[in-house]
């Protein structure tokens, strides 16, 4: 997996940068997030270093590297023997959405999320970084090595969704996806489940994300369109089998 490399034709000269260093951005920046949207409480221990290269799927060099790049930036500090924990104040998140109730909600949810992300990939092909796309990439290679396993990663799956938001660059996009995280994971949860038990299902939906990461990575903003548009509504059929309910009053 080549996480520096790749070039959309935006920049003249891509400056080469070591893995090790792009997956420490990209631990830093979920932790940074995390503590910034108020997932992690004011002198709320972190998770040990063992924990974090678990969760991140990279190696404790790296985690530490992060880590350390959060020290500078005031946001952590360590005692000695304790761990690190959080030293900036909290900024509670500015939106939020009441708690899934019924089913019909979940349908709701998609149908926002089909408004929501198409566009989200489509600015993401325009707008994103080496960085971003590296974070894109390696959250498909998380979710390429559980499929060769025969299971799902729902954590990576809604990481590759929100690092696309982040790479548009539009910060109304990521905080809709932050407020949606609790709804997202129940139908990821249910939609992961349901792929395991059809022939090829998970590997057809990991070309579904392979698609659209393609798109993003060679800048085709309608083709990252397209095929957002395509997994979304296939991951919604696909768990409710294709039988949508009357979504236009509630009763």
């Amino acid at each position: 997996m080549n996480l520096a490399g790749r070039n959309s034709g935006r920049h003249d000269t891509v400056v080469e940068r070591p893995k090790s260093l792009l997956l420490a951005d990209i631990v830093h920046d979920r932790i940074r997030r995390a503590i910034l949207n108020g997932e992690y409480a004011a002198d709320e221990r972190l998770p040990g270093e063992n924990v974090l290269a678990e969760q991140h799927q990279v190696s404790r060099p790296v985690v530490r590297s992060a880590l350390s790049r959060l020290r500078d930036e005031g946001l952590i500090t360590s005692r000695q023997g304790a761990g690190s924990f959080v030293s900036a104040p909290v900024t509670p998140k500015p939106l939020a959405f009441q708690p899934l109730e019924t089913i019909a909600d979940l349908q709701r949810c998609y149908e926002f999320r089909l408004t929501l992300e198409p566009a989200a990939a489509a600015l993401a092909a325009g707008r994103r970084g080496e960085k971003e796309l590296a974070e894109i990439e390696t959250c498909l290679q998380i979710m390429r090595d559980a499929t060769e396993r025969r299971s799902h990663r729902e954590d990576a799956d809604f990481d590759f969704h929100l690092a696309i938001t982040t790479a548009a660059n539009n910060q109304y996009f990521e905080t809709s996806m932050r407020a949606l995280r609790e709804h997202i994971a129940v139908g990821m949860k249910f939609h992961g489940l349901s792929l395991q038990t059809v022939r090829g299902g998970l590997d057809h939906v990991l070309d579904e994300h392979a698609n659209i990461f393609d798109a993003i990575s060679r800048g085709e903003a309608e083709k990252a369109r397209e095929a957002m548009h395509i997994h979304i509504t296939g991951s919604r059929d696909r768990l409710f089998e294709g039988r949508l309910l009357d979504l236009s009053s509630r009763k």
